[in-house]
């Protein structure tokens, strides 16, 4: 939370309170195994404090997953509709309080003498609205990742692990509360719930601490003062000295032949963090009318499309014999390659050999 204020980072806020949720959510078993639940005054306490916010952890996964890959993205009245489950528990809760303590004075709702938290309707409820968001957020995020290959040249380095490694973090839990339940359908007995607690703290550490140093590394990335593309954000605006680009209904072939001798006369191909707002700026238009013409002119997204000529450039340096004076990662890298893994990643797909199998194929 500190890193989150400091910084002013809005997708911390939100890893802030899911994980607040889960350290609730776990709470009723340290409780208990504390003994705290055996004590007639504690106990009567305990049991009227709503912890396991099951139905407020599914939106917060899915707002964290658009505030990560969202820079620009907030809450808007039309987003609070998937807070009402949650509210319409805590206010079950507060009346369960009522009744029991402050009009009848006896155990009306409690007369089980079973934790409300630890229904079965509830954790049920629960696990089918957590799988809900689980499958809204992994929508937004293939969204995000078919944008990011249609707007920038270096997609593979914004599709960052952590966003995948949590929601098979996140899937997990889930799992897991699909198996312990089918183990032992009788929830509310909270005592023979150990391993599922165990189980599921694991995995809570594992999204703490990878989550932390995912703030960690955004931060220093921010710091570096690199150029920040929020490919959520509507990049068609034309430039100011070309509006007839817009006005009139552009030729395919034309833009094609635009666009081929301004990669391979300018090079731009060689910008590491090139953008397809880069390539319309260069040539006067709007970054929906390169879209369009790198989609269904070359029948490539932008990412594939700046990698072909990276890939072309590196094999006329290898056909050149420069790979005997330098080395193969310094040519992917003077072609406008970020890493040696997305490198031979792109050069697989385009030749179907390894770098290396291509020298020795030139040999």
């Amino acid at each position: 939370m500190r890193k989150s204020i400091i910084h002013n980072n809005k997708a911390s806020k939100w890893l802030s309170l899911l994980l607040f949720l889960y350290a609730m959510y776990i709470t009723p078993y340290m409780l208990g195994y504390a003994n705290w639940y055996a004590e007639k005054l504690t106990k009567e306490i305990l049991f009227f404090v709503p912890f396991m916010q099951i139905l407020l952890i599914g939106p917060v996964v899915y707002f964290y997953t658009k505030s990560l890959l969202n820079t620009s993205f907030k809450v808007s009245k039309k987003d609070c509709i998937h807070f009402i489950p949650a509210l319409l528990y805590t206010l079950y809760s507060l009346v369960v309080f009522v009744t029991d303590k402050l009009i009848l004075d006896e155990f009306y709702f409690y007369a089980d003498d079973r934790d409300k938290d630890l229904a079965n309707w509830y954790q049920a409820t629960g696990l089918v609205s957590m799988a809900f968001y689980l499958v809204l957020s992994l929508r937004y995020y293939f969204e995000y990742r078919k944008l990011v290959f249609d707007k920038v040249s270096y997609a593979d380095t914004l599709l960052f692990k952590w966003i995948r490694n949590f929601m098979v973090a996140f899937l997990s839990i889930l799992i897991l509360r699909v198996l312990f339940f089918i183990l032992n359908p009788e929830w509310g007995n909270f005592g023979s719930q150990f391993w599922h607690y165990i189980a599921f703290s694991f995995v809570f550490y594992y999204i703490a601490i990878t989550g932390y140093s995912n703030v960690i590394k955004q931060t220093t990335l921010r710091s570096e003062k690199l150029k920040v593309v929020n490919v959520f954000d509507d990049e068609y605006s034309i430039s100011s000295n070309d509006t007839k680009t817009v006005t009139t209904e552009f030729d395919t072939s034309i833009w094609k032949d635009k666009l081929s001798r301004l990669m391979t006369e300018k090079h731009l191909f060689e910008n590491p963090r090139l953008t397809l707002s880069d390539v319309a700026g260069e040539l006067g238009t709007t970054t929906k009318t390169i879209s369009s013409v790198v989609n269904s002119g070359f029948n490539m997204n932008f990412n594939d499309f700046v990698n072909h000529y990276r890939i072309e450039a590196v094999k006329d340096k290898l056909e050149k014999g420069e790979q005997n004076t330098s080395t193969l990662l310094g040519i992917a890298l003077d072609c406008g390659f970020n890493s040696k893994a997305t490198f031979n990643r792109a050069f697989k797909k385009s030749t179907s050999l390894s770098p290396k199998d291509y020298i020795e194929k030139l040999s």
